[in-house]
């Protein structure tokens, strides 16, 4: 059985109407500890926008030019 329910975000209040599986949504809310349905969403959202965003970056890996000490940087000295 799928519910539906509304998912409101805070920045331009958009509202949309999903049905998402309500075990993987139980296993969410377990797993994160999150209270409600919305902050699972948000979440998701957001590791889905970060894993993309690293995966756009490593295409960039060997293509970019860089000098430095790596050392100096860590240590800050």
């Amino acid at each position: 059985m799928c519910i539906k329910w509304l998912v409101s975000t805070q920045r331009c209040n958009m509202r949309t109407n999903i049905v998402i599986d309500d075990k993987l949504m139980a296993d969410a809310l377990s797993i994160t500890g999150f209270q409600t349905k919305k902050e699972a969403v948000e979440e998701g959202l957001k590791a889905l926008i970060r894993l993309k965003k690293q995966a756009d970056i490593r295409k960039l890996r060997g293509s970019l030019e860089w000098s430095g000490d790596i050392d100096e940087m860590r240590t800050g000295k």
